[in-house]
């Protein structure tokens, strides 16, 4: 009686090509991950700062005088350079001051409604 060879399974050569493939498919999905949280992490930093502007120019009309909004905390680590929007309400974002992660911006109004980000 002959017995039948029953050779199923994978390579160890089939096993390294899909291996590789993974491997490389990694190395360039990391990069483009990165690049995406820092887009949105800089859209996060250009809401809170458009809110707090809102709020505090929404505050200084209301109350007829000046008003601020003392926290707005930044979750990025870079410059404003790489940011896609140009202003918050009417400050450009150029002149936004610098800041690092875990940093915070006050947004001031003042009596003649001059607005003054710090």
């Amino acid at each position: 009686m002959m017995k039948k060879n029953n050779n199923k399974g994978f390579t160890l050569a089939e096993l390294l090509i899909v291996v590789a493939i993974i491997a490389v498919l990694v190395a360039i999905a990391i990069p483009v991950f990165t690049a995406q949280l820092q887009k949105s992490q800089q859209a996060t930093d250009v809401a809170n700062v458009r809110a707090a502007y809102a709020e505090a120019v929404t505050k200084a009309m209301s109350e007829g005088g000046s008003a601020s909004k003392e926290t707005v905390p930044m979750v990025h680590s870079g410059g404003w350079s790489k940011v896609d929007a140009e202003t918050v309400g009417t400050w450009p974002i150029s002149q936004l001051p610098d800041v690092s992660k875990g940093d915070t911006l006050t947004v001031k109004v003042d009596k003649d409604g001059g607005v003054t980000i710090e």
